[in-house]
């Protein structure tokens, strides 16, 4: 038995569709109903990596579960429950084309594109003078139209996400407001784990009512970057990277092993012991942004097991 889950092939009561993303997979069930099974794949680059990682799913999808929860009297969510580790069922719903990228800290593709001369990132000026991993005087958004068929989300500014009609003007104003609350509440949270919320990525929906609501993911390693807190600025001073909590370890080892999910290179080989110091940082992380230990699922048949658990939890509702 394969211990990760890389596709499914559920045939759940009452479904009507399935789309797969890069690393989740969406099955539609009458009466506005989704359910949302999260795999051991691991994206990065928006590529695809050919092996999983064993826990992977479940990490992601019960760091989102909690975040979710404690988030959830500032910004309403999609979720209602969670009948499996690596499974999670809400209201379907229209999901914005863009991701409300928000970044307190010039890291990650911020830091990339100033190094490269640019001081403008989706119509947002950012200050001279600056060094990679410096705090932004104030956190700026910088979205992200998503990608469709695996092709590369795309930087986008507020003005031509409005000017092309993907968001009308009102609408925005709230993925705003939310984007703003949940970072606020997300920086205190992972303050109190001795964390810093450098950025992360946000991803909202409309019900059929008409209400906005955030779904997907939220403060996973991710969909988010976290430095810890002790030693930042000492490290800052010094001129050295910072210690960091995000899936940034991975891309930096693909982008040694010359691959940044540009046409014509070949993603590196992973070996098991790579794939299983993979799977030790996401529990790391796990234990870091939760400050919870991480309880292994049981992943000798993970495809009956969260076929039972969905199963058993689709004849209560």
């Amino acid at each position: 038995m394969s211990t990760t889950i890389i596709d499914t092939d559920f045939n759940f009561p009452n479904q009507k569709s399935v789309y797969k993303g890069k690393v989740r997979e969406v099955y539609t069930l009458e009466n506005d109903l989704l359910v949302i099974v999260a795999t051991d794949r691991l994206s990065a680059f928006d590529v695809v990596m050919p092996k999983g990682i064993p826990y992977k799913g479940q990490i992601l999808n019960q760091i989102a579960t909690k975040m979710m929860a404690d988030t959830a009297d500032i910004v309403p969510n999609w979720l209602t429950a969670t009948p499996d580790p690596n499974v999670a069922v809400g209201a379907a719903c229209e999901p914005f084309k863009i991701e409300m990228v928000i970044r307190g800290y010039m890291s990650g593709h911020a830091a990339r594109e100033y190094k490269a001369g640019k001081r403008v990132l989706c119509g947002v000026v950012m200050p001279e003078g600056m060094k990679e991993n410096d705090k932004f005087p104030e956190p700026i958004i910088t979205p992200a139209t998503k990608a469709e068929h695996g092709d590369h989300d795309e930087d986008i500014s507020k003005e031509a996400i409005l000017e092309k009609g993907i968001v009308s003007s009102d609408d925005y104003a709230v993925l705003e407001k939310y984007t703003k609350a949940l970072f606020a509440r997300g920086t205190e949270i992972a303050a109190k784990r001795g964390l810093i919320l450098v950025d992360t990525k946000y991803e909202f929906g409309k019900t059929r009512d008409g209400k906005i609501v955030l779904i997907d993911e939220i403060h996973t390693p991710d969909s988010s970057r976290y430095f810890y807190a002790d030693g930042y600025q000492e490290r800052q001073d010094r001129g050295e990277a910072q210690k960091q909590l995000s899936k940034e370890f991975v891309r930096q080892w693909l982008i040694q092993n010359n691959f940044q999910g540009l046409e014509g290179q070949t993603v590196p080989e992973m070996s098991d012991a790579y794939i299983e110091s993979v799977s030790e940082r996401y529990i790391e992380l796990y234990e870091n942004i939760t400050g919870e230990s991480f309880v292994k699922a049981d992943i000798s048949d993970i495809q009956n097991r969260i076929e039972n658990n969905v199963l058993a939890y689709l004849k209560e509702v």
